[in-house]
C-alpha cells in the first residue's frame, strides 16, 4: 500500500550488578550452544558491560567481529561519557542506531535510529524542542541482556521488548508490543552521537517510502568526520498502515521526506499480536549498496538463525586464544578485552567490493576495506596483537595504503572515509611497516613510496623538525608530544629502508629518529618545551598539564619523558646510565599523583604520575628489563591489572580507545608486551594466564604455561622455551610464530638474577643474533 506524507494520521545498581555477573559464571560448566562444545563457547565469558560506565566509552549492542554495523541503544543524555551513545549511569533510550564507535574520546556515528513506541504526545510543527525528548523511554538494567551479537531490553514507557542482532553489514531488530498497544516505529535521522567539537551536525537527510514494507534513505553530517554519509534500506515484516512526519518536508508527491536538520518520521503498523521485525542494510556508498548488502546477508525472517550465526562468528573469532585461569573473573576480563579489540577496524566496503574513498569518490576493491583507525592508540599494542592471530592484517594495511593514495598523505585517525587528524604522530606508518617486516602481504614498492618522503611533510610541526631539528614550543601546540611521536615514525621508516637496502635513506631516518633528544633537559631530567630561540620554556612544572593547550597532549612531562620506545638505550644514556635512569623511573611511581586544576581529563589510572588510563604510559611499566630489573616490571604490571581492570561497568580506568586499553591487558595476561611496536620483540612482565594456547594466523599453535601461578606468585623465577632453559627477558615475534611452548616458573619473591645479565636484556633494535 502506498502512503503519502501529505495524508497524515496522528497515532494516539552495584550489588545487583555483581549478582548478575556471577550468574553466568556459576553456570559456566553447563553452558553449550550451537556454535560448538562448551570448550569453544567463549562468548559466555564475555561481559560487554565492562567499560560501559566510568570513562570506558565502550559500545554496547549487537555486532559481529569487525562488522560495518554496531546496532545498539542511544541514551537521551549527551556529553563526553556518552561518546559511544550509551553510558551505564543512564536509564533512557531514544532509539537503536546502526553504527557506533567503541571507546573513543570524541563522539560520532550513532546514525539511523529506530525507536518502537506506543502513542505519545507529538511535537507541533513550530516546536523547536529536541524531538527525542517527546518519545524516549526509560529502562531497567535488570531487563537488559547483552552478549556478543545480541542485545535485548524492555522499554518501560511502552512495555515493548526489543531484541537486536547483526550481520557484517546489516541489523535485525524485533519489537514485541503489548496487547492493545499502538505499534509505532520512529525513524530518526536527526539524532546521532553528536561530536563535542564545534561542527554542524546533520547536514542532510532523506527518507523514501519504496513500498508498504520498505523504506530507504540517507544521513549526511559534519561532526568529527567532516563529510560523513551513511545510506540505508529497511524492510519490515508487516505493511506500513500509516505515517506522519515529525520533522522535515515532503517531496516526490509525498513519498519522500527531506531535511537538512534530519528527518524524523513515525510509521504505524497493525498490532496483530505478532512481533514486528526490521531488517536494515547500511552502506557508505549508496542506497543501492545498502539494498545489495541486505539481500546478500539476510535472506529470511529467522531472527534466531541470524543471532546464532552472530554468536558463531564471535566464538570463531574469540577462539584465537584458549585461555585458562583458576580465577573465573580473570577469564571474563580476558575474553571481554579480546572482544573489545575485535569491534574495529570496521568493515567499510559493500558486498560487491565498492567503498567510499578518502577523496569522496566510490572505488571498487577485490578485498575488504576498513574504517575506524584510532592509530594514535592502536599502533602501540592492538595492531601488534593482530599480527599474531588476525587473518585480515594485510587488508587493514592495504586499506591504509589506499587512503594514502586518495588523500595524498598517510592517514592519522581515519573515520568513515574522513581524515580527522586526531592526536599527534602519523602512526599508520609504524602499523604498516611492522606488518610488512613481519611478512604480511603488502606491496613493498607502494609502501616505500608512501613513506619515503615523510621528512618533507609540512603540517603539524614537521617542517620545523626539518628546518630546526625540533618543534618550537612557542610556535606549535603539543610540541613535545608531536616531536616524540614523530621520532617513533621516523624510526619505523629507518627500519624499512634498512630492510629494503636503501642505506642512505636508512641513515637519514635513523638520525631523525634521534630527534627526541632535542626535548630532553639534562638538568631537570624531563622532556620539555624548547622555544624558537633555543631556550627552554620558563616556569617549567613537570606535574602541569592543560586539556587543550600545552607542550604535551593528554599528559605531562612525567608521562611523556619515557616516550622513547624505539630507543630505550638512548634514553638510558640521556639520564646518564642505568642507575640514574632506574632511580627516575622508580620515582615516577612514587611521587604525588596530584594534578593541577584544568589538567587533561584523560590523565587517569594514577600510580604516582604513571597514568595507565592514557596510552603514552602503556609501555612504561615494561622498561625495567632494559636495565636488568625485570622483577620490577612484574610487580608494576600485576598492580595495574589488579587495580585498573575490573569485571564491572566501571572496569576500565580510561577510554577503551578502539581496543588499546584491552590489548594492553591481553598482552599482559600472556606475560609480555610490545614496548617497541615495530621491532617484533615482546618484553616479559607477569602472566595472568595459568595456561593459554594461541591459535596463530599462520595455522600454528603457541602454548604458554605459568607454573605455580597465583596472586602471590607474580614473579618470574625462570623460563623455558620449547623445553630448553631460556634466560632472556623477551621473546621475538618469529619465535612465537614458529609455534611451540613457553613455560614461566613463578614464585612469590623476585629472582634478582633472572634477566640481570646484559646479554638477556631486551634491545630496541634486535639483530638476528639477539
Amino acid at each position: 500500500m502506498k502512503c503519502s506524507y501529505l495524508n497524515i494520521r496522528r497515532s494516539t545498581k552495584s550489588s545487583l550488578y555483581f549478582l548478575l555477573l556471577l550468574a553466568p559464571i556459576i553456570s559456566l560448566l553447563g553452558c553449550k550452544n550451537q556454535a560448538g562444545s562448551a570448550a569453544d563457547d567463549n562468548v559466555r565469558f564475555v561481559d560487554p558491560l565492562i567499560g560501559s560506565g566510568g570513562h570506558g566509552h565502550v559500545f554496547l549492542g549487537a555486532s559481529v567481529p569487525h562488522g560495518m554495523v554496531q546496532v545498539g541503544p542511544n541514551n537521551l543524555s549527551k556529553g563526553w561519557d556518552w561518546c559511544s551513545g550509551y553510558h551505564d549511569s543512564d536509564t533512557t533510550i531514544i532509539g537503536f542506531a546502526q553504527t557506533h564507535l567503541s571507546g573513543t574520546g570524541i563522539a560520532d556515528l550513532g546514525d539511523v535510529l529506530f525507536m518502537p513506541t506506543g502513542n505519545f504526545k507529538q511535537p507541533s510543527a513550530a516546536d523547536t524542542t529536541r524531538t527525542a525528548s517527546f518519545y524516549y523511554s526509560t529502562f531497567n538494567k535488570k531487563n537488559q541482556k547483552v552478549r556478543p551479537g545480541y542485545y535485548s531490553v524492555n522499554l518501560n514507557r511502552y512495555n515493548i521488548k526489543v531484541e537486536l542482532t547483526a550481520t557484517e553489514r546489516c541489523s535485525f531488530q524485533t519489537y514485541s508490543y503489548p496487547k492493545d498497544s499502538a505499534a509505532n516505529v520512529v525513524i530518526n535521522l536527526a539524532e546521532s552521537v553528536q561530536s563535542l567539537m564545534a561542527r554542524k551536525g546533520t547536514t542532510g537527510s532523506s527518507l523514501t517510502i519504496i513500498n508498504d514494507t520498505t523504506v530507504a534513505g540517507f544521513r549526511s553530517s559534519d561532526e568529527w568526520a567532516r563529510d560523513h554519509k551513511v545510506y540505508f534500506v529497511s524492510v519490515f515484516s508487516k505493511p506500513i498502515v500509516s505515517k506522519s512526519l515529525l520533522k522535515g518536508q515532503t517531496t516526490d508527491g509525498g513519498k519522500t521526506a527531506t531535511s537538512t536538520e534530519g528527518v524524523v518520521s513515525l510509521l504505524s503498523f497493525k498490532n496483530d499480536g505478532k512481533s514486528l521485525s526490521i531488517k536494515t542494510g547500511i552502506s557508505y556508498t549508496s542506497t543501492d549498496g545498502a539494498a545489495l548488502n541486505l539481500k546478500s546477508e539476510i535472506k529470511s525472517w529467522d531472527f534466531a538463525a541470524i543471532k546464532n550465526e552472530a554468536t558463531s562468528r564471535w566464538n570463531s573469532s574469540l577462539a584465537s586464544f584458549n585461555f585458562k585461569s583458576k580465577d573465573s573473573l580473570t577469564k571474563v576480563k580476558f575474553y571481554t578485552a579480546l572482544y573489545h579489540t575485535q569491534i574495529s577496524p570496521s568493515l567499510f566496503s559493500d558486498a560487491d567490493g565498492k567503498y567510499r574513498g578518502a577523496d569522496g569518490k566510490v572505488y571498487s576493491s577485490n578485498s575488504n576495506t576498513y574504517s575506524v583507525f584510532s592509530l594514535w592508540d592502536t599502533y602501540r599494542a592492538v595492531h601488534p596483537l593482530y599480527t599474531l592471530t588476525d587473518t585480515a592484517v594485510s587488508s587493514y594495511a592495504n586499506t591504509l595504503l589506499q587512503i594514502n593514495s586518495q588523500q595524498k598523505r598517510m592517514p592519522v585517525w581515519h573515520l568513515a572515509g574522513n581524515e580527522t587528524d586526531c592526536m599527534v604522530g602519523v602512526h599508520s606508518i609504524p602499523v604498516l611497516i611492522d606488518a610488512y617486516l613481519k611478512g604480511f602481504n603488502i606491496d613493498k614498492e607502494k609502501l616505500w613510496n608512501a613513506v619515503k618522503d615523510f621528512d618533507q611533510y609540512d603540517q603539524n610541526g614537521l617542517k620545523a623538525i626539518r628546518e630546526r631539528g625540533y618543534i618550537p614550543a612557542d610556535q606549535e601546540v603539543w610540541s613535545v608530544a608531536k616531536g616524540l611521536e614523530y621520532a617513533i615514525d621516523y624510526d619505523a621508516i629507518a627500519k624499512l629502508a634498512k630492510d629494503l637496502g636503501y642505506k642512505a635513506e636508512a641513515e637519514k631516518y635513523a638520525k631523525l629518529a634521534k630527534s627526541y633528544q632535542q626535548y630532553f633537559d639534562k638538568q631537570s631530567g624531563f622532556m620539555r618545551g624548547k622555544l624558537a630561540n633555543g631556550q627552554w620554556r620558563a616556569n617549567f612544572n613537570p606535574y602541569h598539564s592543560l586539556h587543550l593547550e600545552d607542550d604535551y597532549v593528554e599528559g605531562n612531562a612525567w608521562q611523556y619523558t619515557w616516550l622513547v620506545p624505539q630507543d630505550v638505550e638512548g634514553l638510558v644514556g640521556l639520564f646518564g646510565g642505568k642507575a640514574p635512569f632506574t632511580k627516575k623511573l622508580d620515582s615516577l611511581f612514587t611521587v604525588s599523583s596530584a594534578l593541577n586544576e584544568g589538567a587533561s581529563i584523560d590523565i587517569t589510572g594514577m600510580i604516582g604520575q604513571f597514568a595507565h588510563g592514557n596510552e603514552p604510559s602503556h609501555h612504561i611499566s615494561y622498561l625495567y628489563p632494559f636495565v636488568g630489573q625485570q622483577w620490577k616490571t612484574a610487580e608494576k604490571v600485576r598492580q595495574v591489572c589488579n587495580q585498573f581492570y575490573k569485571a564491572s561497568p566501571d572496569g576500565l580506568i580510561g577510554n577503551e580507545d578502539c581496543g588499546q586499553m584491552s590489548a594492553w591487558y591481553i598482552f599482559s595476561a600472556l606475560g609480555f608486551y610490545p614496548v617497541n611496536p615495530v621491532n617484533g620483540l615482546f618484553v616479559f612482565g607477569s602472566p595472568l594466564a595459568d595456561e593459554v594456547e594461541i591459535n596463530l594466523n599462520n595455522g600454528k599453535k603457541f602454548k604458554i604455561t605459568a607454573q605455580y601461578n597465583s596472586a602471590k606468585n607474580k614473579f618470574i623465577q625462570s623460563v623455558k622455551l620449547n623445553g630448553k632453559a631460556y634466560t632472556k627477558t623477551y621473546i621475538k615475534y618469529q619465535q612465537i610464530m614458529e609455534g611451540g611452548e613457553l613455560i614461566y616458573v613463578m614464585g612469590s619473591k623476585p629472582n634478582y638474577n633472572y634477566g640481570k645479565e646484559k646479554a638477556d636484556w631486551p634491545v630496541s633494535n634486535p639483530s638476528k643474533e639477539n
